[in-house]
């Protein structure tokens, strides 16, 4: 019972995000903020992670295709569809489930444990609009880091291809350029929206009905990382079955 419980709390909190809003000359500071926290600060992980894990796909591509009868541009195209299809949306909301997940959860936390939360109620502004909502248009941004962590994993890819010695420039840009299909972006772009979504309003959730001190804040964004991660894998197994199933 908790669990339904928590997901009709959770659908009545979405439906109270958009009712009574902030005036816009405050609501327009929030937004400016959260975009600084949740999107610019998150681009460095984003980009170092997405580097690497695109250099990695490469080399074991490359490593694992020792028949002279497979064709060298295999690799370019198989980094290319591991990294649009499930590594930048699926693999990168994952992590940031944890980072922005647990910064969004431990933020609105605090300000319940120090009953910041209950004086906005008191001043008669709709607290979960004033929380909430910037993180929401904030994280519309969020197919802004997905494409760069698209085009720096196939970088990444070439650099661990081609100065690793596991093939040749040409051939790797081959790969990335044959047999594209222009609806696996739109799909990925799809897919990002909807994690984008969960990534703003599960952690803030998690964050606005936690009750007792400042353990519970630790707490409460542990569960959050665990049950935004969850869904994201849920949601991700619902779209591919049909968008591309």
């Amino acid at each position: 019972m908790k669990y339904l419980h928590n997901i009709g709390t959770y659908f009545i909190m979405i439906k109270d995000m958009f009712r009574k809003p902030t005036k816009w000359s405050v609501m327009k500071t929030l937004i400016l903020k959260d975009i600084d926290d949740l999107i610019i600060n998150s681009l460095g992980i984003v980009a170092f992670i997405s580097f690497f894990v695109g250099g990695v796909v490469a080399i074991q591509t490359s490593l694992n295709i020792s028949n002279p009868l497979i064709p060298k541009y295999l690799v370019g195209f198989a980094t290319r569809q591991s990294i649009i299809l499930e590594f930048a949306p699926t693999f990168i909301s994952i992590i940031m489930a944890g980072k922005v997940g647990s910064f969004i959860t431990s933020s609105i936390g605090t300000m319940r444990v120090t009953e910041q939360i209950d004086a906005l109620e008191v001043m008669g502004i709709n607290a979960i609009n004033y929380l909430v909502f910037p993180k929401f248009i904030a994280l519309t941004l969020y197919p802004f880091i997905i494409s760069i962590a698209m085009f720096l994993g196939i970088v990444g890819g070439l650099a661990a291809c081609v100065y690793g010695g596991y093939g040749t420039m040409e051939d790797y840009i081959d790969g990335v350029q044959n047999d594209f299909i222009p609806f696996h972006m739109t799909y990925a772009f799809l897919k990002t929206m909807v994690f984008a979504f969960i990534l703003a309003t599960i952690p803030s959730f998690y964050g606005y009905f936690m009750k007792g001190g400042a353990l519970e804040v630790g707490k409460a964004s542990t569960t959050s990382f665990v049950w935004t991660s969850v869904v994201i894998i849920l949601v991700n197994y619902l779209i591919t079955s049909l968008l591309l199933g």
